[in-house]
């Protein structure tokens, strides 16, 4: 498999010029589902390891970012939980124990918003990510009784209520992902081409809206340090469309065999090609592969605090 030296930052967006980078980011804040959780349990206590749970088959793009791009000893605190939906009551996850955004939020004001002695964070040195909204679009754009972009407004107040409650706390700086192109995942592809092409537009809306509500944030809080808008979309798409040249065998479908992990990350089973050749490990998750490219480019992001501009 070739390496994946040859793709740059693609796509982002960062606020006014502040004065935090991922270089002088003490500590690390997220927030987010199973794209993004590492097992990582606060209430076992804050200095807990981390499991290393994660639906890549390997590590993930906060793990990488915490390690392969830790440039300043960073510590992260990864609250996201799989299947992780804003708010449960208004987009049910596939289980009631899900820990929503919200329930990730409530974590954060019980175990960690008092600036613990394990924990000794302040507004200068500390960076909190969310990435959400992959399971609110994937489990309501079909819905028929609702208007998408109307329940999305209600999603996102919903969302940036809770980031109040983090500014309330004394965070400052955030890192915001956009819904990536999960379109084009296995999952909507069996499904067939409608299913893909109303996924896009939800996805396309629910980013739009995204985007409007960082920009609007911002507005409102002339504090803010840094804020960055990572658009995943353009990082998925060019390996997607590429995918040859990148190296992945297979980047429509999955191996049966893999969707639930594999002992190694160069596993390969009869009629399969290696797990690390597959852009998709089952219906909806990217290999570790993926999230090593994501994490790359989102520490030059915030290293930079380049703007290129988010179009939608």
């Amino acid at each position: 498999m070739k390496l994946f030296t040859g793709l740059s930052l693609l796509c982002t967006a960062s606020a006014a010029l502040g004065q935090l980078t991922w270089g002088t980011t003490k500590y690390f804040f997220v927030f987010g589902d199973s794209y993004t959780t590492d097992g990582y349990n606060v209430s076992a206590g804050i200095n807990s390891g981390d499991p290393g749970y994660t639906s890549s088959n390997g590590p993930n793009w906060v793990e990488f970012l915490s390690n392969t791009y830790n440039v300043t000893n960073t510590t992260t605190y990864n609250l996201a939980y799989g299947g992780a939906t804003i708010d449960s009551a208004l987009v049910q996850p596939y289980l009631p124990t899900v820990l929503s955004i919200v329930d990730q939020v409530s974590e954060f004001n019980e175990y960690l918003a008092s600036k613990p002695t394990e924990a000794p964070w302040n507004s200068s040195d500390s960076l909190f990510a969310v990435w959400i909204g992959i399971n609110d679009v994937g489990n309501s754009w079909a819905w028929t009784n609702i208007s998408q972009p109307e329940f999305y407004t209600v999603l996102m107040n919903r969302l940036f209520g809770q980031v109040e409650e983090l500014y309330s706390s004394g965070a400052r700086s955030f890192l915001f992902l956009t819904v990536p192109p999960t379109n084009r995942a296995p999952l909507f592809i069996e499904q067939g081409i409608n299913a893909t092409i109303a996924v896009q537009s939800a996805i396309a809306d629910y980013n739009a809206q995204l985007v409007s509500y960082v920009r609007q944030f911002q507005a409102n809080h002339t504090d803010l340090d840094q804020v960055t808008i990572f658009d995943t979309q353009p990082v998925f798409n060019t390996l997607l469309d590429a995918a040859e040249t990148f190296g992945f065998f297979n980047s429509t479908g999955y191996c049966a065999a893999y969707e639930n992990g594999t002992p190694a990350r160069t596993t390969q089973v009869e009629g399969c090609a290696p797990v690390s050749t597959y852009f998709w490990l089952n219906t909806l998750h990217p290999v570790f592969t993926i999230h090593d490219i994501l994490a790359k480019a989102i520490s030059t992001a915030l290293s930079t605090n380049m703007y290129t501009g988010i179009a939608y």
